[in-house]
């Protein structure tokens, strides 16, 4: 979708006003504003007319202001890792990139929490608050800004212990529609004061507001990581393991499920010397020394029943890393299945219960539908992925890889669960989120229109209005 010409004419006024105020630190070069209309998801180009590259809150609010004025469309940009369709400029208007908003702001040891700006990714935090023995463990593999990891609800490999951004951000600085700054929450761990605005803003993806500042959760550094890669005979005996681990109540901090496509992959891609192409269970164990080797034996134990291969241990840091790198490459891997094609990733998220049989109803679907779609998953919380690999100018491909998607979403809504687990609606889900929440849509709509009445503040994602 482009910008008309009328529409074009009716933004000038903003933009010109933008190129005052910004002047280098704004940008209408052709390659900018293409590298800025698109994620890392299947979907076409769709550029900004115009690029701010905000450095502090009152840029953001000042660009806002103006946008506000003459109801031209605001996209908020952080390292253009979303999957959804999220930063597409569907009509137009103006990309607010934050990535040189990335300053550590505070660091609040004795009471484990932090603030940044929202352009600071999860590494770059990381790396800060190595000397402090605390860490921040909300990886969703991409080095993703964390701004834009609140505005997706994010969480990863670690969610199943440390739980998702919703219960890691204490507050929130947030440029409202109208350009307003406006402060959420608090570094106290608990409130009652008024409506819980910060769990409002937190999976918005840029609809009610631009997120300039983040309070965080920080947690200590375990005493003792362990991580251990363990392979199955089929599909389902892997996720039975999963499913009796956590039920067990195993505090595991990590346990990630790759099908043999995927394994086999990821063998390949990622150097991973002495396994099979099968069905594998990547899993890690924070504590103290005794602690981790208890978990492990229990999670040992209970994988033998299912037919598990003995452990293979990685308990050196660069040997875990190694390990996790090869996980968080999984797409990439995935993709060199089939060089020429795209790569179209979607997730779901089912109550644990129900985790087998919505895997391997999928798998069966996946066969049937002769496309090559590796499943891969966070699957301690119930959540899983696929990567399907598609000719996008091949429109019978095309229509198959979409009638998959749309299956594996009422699917895991009819087992109780969700469209998405953590990639976020953006323009993907669209269409899932009324099957999902029915009339609750109406009070999400009436949201949108009181937090953003002109719906310039990322226009045509999540809710349509």
């Amino acid at each position: 979708m482009g910008t008309s010409t009328a529409t074009k004419a009716n933004y000038q006024p903003a933009l010109e006003k933008l190129l005052t105020r910004f002047g280098d630190q704004a940008s209408t070069a052709e390659s900018v504003r293409d590298h800025h209309g698109h994620g890392e998801g299947w979907f076409p180009t769709n550029p900004p007319d115009l690029v701010v590259f905000a450095k502090s809150t009152e840029d953001v609010a000042d660009a806002v202001r103006i946008c506000a004025e003459h109801k031209v469309p605001v996209i908020p940009y952080g390292t253009g890792t979303s999957l959804e369709g999220h930063l597409n400029a569907l009509e137009g208007g103006v990309s607010i990139d934050l990535s040189q908003m990335d300053e550590v702001l505070s660091v609040n040891a004795e009471d484990l929490d932090c603030r940044v700006q929202a352009g600071v990714t999860r590494e770059q935090l990381n790396e800060h608050l190595r000397a402090t023995g605390l860490f921040f463990p909300i990886d969703p593999g991409a080095n993703a800004s964390l701004g834009g990891m609140t505005a997706t609800r994010a969480s990863g490999t670690n969610a199943v212990r440390y739980g998702t951004m919703r219960e890691n951000v204490l507050g929130l600085t947030v440029v409202t529609a109208d350009g307003r700054i406006v402060k959420t929450g608090g570094r106290a761990r608990k409130s009652a004061a008024g409506y819980d605005l910060t769990r409002i803003f937190v999976g918005s993806e840029g609809t009610l507001g631009i997120i300039t500042e983040v309070q965080l959760r920080l947690y200590g550094i375990p005493e003792a990581i362990s991580s251990a890669v363990c392979q199955y005979p089929d599909l389902e005996s892997a996720v039975n393991t999963v499913i009796l681990t956590i039920q067990s109540g195993i505090p595991i901090a990590r346990i990630e499920l790759l099908d043999d496509i995927q394994m086999g992959a990821c063998i390949t891609y990622s150097e991973l010397e002495g396994y099979e192409a099968k069905p594998t269970l990547f899993c890690e164990f924070h504590g103290t020394e005794a602690s981790v080797q208890e978990q492990a034996e229990q999670v040992k134990a209970i994988s033998d029943e299912f037919g598990g291969s003995a452990f293979a241990w990685t308990s050196k840091t660069e040997d875990r890393n190694k390990l996790w790198k090869a996980r968080h490459d999984a797409y990439f891997a995935a993709k060199t299945l089939a060089p020429t094609k795209k790569g179209m990733a979607t997730d779901a998220c089912v109550p644990i219960s129900n985790l087998a049989e919505c895997i391997l109803e999928t798998q069966k679907d996946v066969q049937e539908s002769g496309l090559i779609a590796p499943i891969v998953g966070h699957v301690g919380d119930g959540n899983f992925h696929l990567v399907l690999l598609f000719d996008p100018d091949d429109a019978e491909e095309m229509k198959r890889a979409k009638g998959l998607v749309e299956r594996l979403n009422h699917r895991a809504i009819a087992y109780g669960g969700t469209c998405t687990g953590e990639h976020g609606i953006g323009i993907g889900k669209m269409p899932y989120l009324t099957a999902e929440h029915g009339e609750a849509i109406s009070l999400m709509r009436a949201l949108k229109k009181a937090f953003d009445p002109d719906n310039i503040m990322n226009p045509g994602k999540m809710i349509s209005v």
